[in-house]
């Protein structure tokens, strides 16, 4: 009996180190997931700055295009993520602008807070693909913006959409472009990292 005994503790202490050690694994191997996975953030944006991928516009020194006859319909959406106390709307909900010419319009952000509250745009274009086609000069979203208590501010931007679009075969079947903003907190560092900009439910689809 004491010969068994002996037996089923040893058999227990293996049990109960391998468990261990298989805990002790999965844990490096998420933490080394998620190290991987912000390491990976930079490159994946570049990626997207280039390709145009996820609806990532693009960014221009200026216009060099020439101004097709074709128009568009360009759809503006705004949204604030949680702990950001800001009101932040289009000032056009909707613009027919020309392919190839150099168009501007703006947002308003108000800061409902009694202190100063830094924040950054990211932004998306739907459909998907159009967004290598979607040209940005000038954009609120390229940098960090603080607006002091109760502060109301229009925020520019200047774009173009480049003709080559109605050559595109993912957006043949007709189409309006919608461009979206979501502002973040800055006060947490990771946050923009982190975070992604949400869906519109306006995203309808229009024609050239």
């Amino acid at each position: 009996m004491m010969i068994d005994e002996d037996r089923k503790l040893k058999q227990d202490e293996k049990t109960r180190r391998r468990g261990m050690v298989i805990a002790a694994s999965c844990t490096a191997f998420i933490f080394g997931m998620v190290g991987a996975a912000y390491a990976s953030v930079p490159l994946y944006e570049l990626f997207c700055q280039v390709t145009g991928y996820g609806g990532t516009t693009q960014r221009a020194d200026a216009n060099q295009l020439e101004t097709s006859d074709e128009t568009i319909v360009v759809r503006f959406d705004g949204n604030t993520a949680n702990g950001l106390p800001w009101t932040f709307r289009p000032n056009d909900r909707s613009m027919t602008v020309q392919l190839g010419a150099t168009s501007e319009t703006s947002y308003r952000a108000v800061n409902n807070s009694d202190r100063p509250v830094k924040g950054q745009a990211l932004f998306n274009v739907t459909p998907d693909a159009a967004g290598i086609y979607f040209n940005k000069i000038a954009c609120f979203c390229f940098d960090e913006q603080t607006l002091q208590p109760g502060e109301s501010v229009d925020m520019p931007i200047t774009f173009f959409i480049d003709p080559d679009i109605t050559k595109a075969e993912e957006l043949q079947n007709g189409y309006a472009i919608t461009l979206s903003y979501t502002f973040f907190p800055l006060e947490n560092s990771g946050e923009i990292a982190k975070a992604a900009p949400s869906g519109t439910s306006d995203q309808a689809q229009g024609a050239l």
